[in-house]
């Protein structure tokens, strides 16, 4: 029952993608969807992978560990999507595809460190507060060309983008403004940017507002609540 009601939620996400991107004038291919799984135990999330959705975010380390260890046979992509500690950087690594995180120059760093060690690249997106909350983590789109320089000398770090989250109390019109104003910065960096940085990337937009993020430039978003309709927490 959980499975079919999981599956039917996920087809009229993907929908809800597809028909946001017909009216940027994109593809729904242009999208990629992270499941956010981050209310509900490794049982739940198992069955949102059998339903055909193998990108899979969490926002604490921790439940991502656990996850991954429980449903290690299954070919998840794992997604750090919240703030990571510097002392949890050499946990995580291993086990994620891409990091959408990155809200400091001391956090890029110590990933850089422990992917060298690893002898690996780790794929990050540079989140950014454009909303200018005080609570919010991520860097001030004021300093990015900044940043940009600095992630240029990481030689075992790959910036493929920017992340943002609206602001908490926004609503629809806010959302969007905050979308705009990546998707802005997005543009603005493309003119000078360092050649070993990518900026295609554009994380943004979530359950409520996903469909806004899209016709705003989103290329990744991060959905969670509407994947679980009819479900209860446990």
């Amino acid at each position: 029952m959980s499975l079919t009601l999981i599956a039917d939620n996920l087809v009229k996400v993907q929908q809800n993608i597809a028909e946001a991107a017909r009216k940027s004038g994109r593809s729904a291919d242009d999208v990629s969807l992270v499941g956010v799984c981050k209310y509900f135990d490794a049982d739940i999330t198992r069955l949102v992978a059998e339903a055909g959705l193998l990108d899979l975010g969490e926002n604490r380390p921790q439940q991502l560990w656990d996850k991954a260890a429980m449903l290690e046979q299954l070919p998840i992509r794992w997604h750090q999507i919240g703030h990571l500690q510097r002392n949890k950087v050499r946990r995580t690594l291993p086990l994620i595809h891409l990091f959408h995180a990155a809200d400091s120059l001391r956090l890029l760093k110590e990933i850089n460190k422990e992917a060298d060690r690893i002898n690996t690249k780790q794929d990050v997106l540079l989140e950014v507060n454009v909303s200018g909350e005080e609570a919010k983590h991520g860097f001030a789109p004021q300093e990015m060309e900044s940043v940009l320089e600095q992630c240029a000398k990481l030689t075992s770090v790959r910036v493929r983008g920017l992340m943002a989250m609206a602001g908490l109390n926004s609503g629809i019109d806010g959302a969007a403004a905050d979308f705009a104003s990546l998707r802005e910065l997005q543009q603005r960096l493309l003119a000078f940017k360092p050649e070993n940085v990518e900026l295609g990337e554009l994380s943004m937009g979530m359950s409520r507002d996903y469909d806004i993020a899209i016709e705003h430039g989103a290329t990744i978003v991060r959905v969670g609540s509407s994947l679980f309709e009819g479900l209860s927490r446990r």
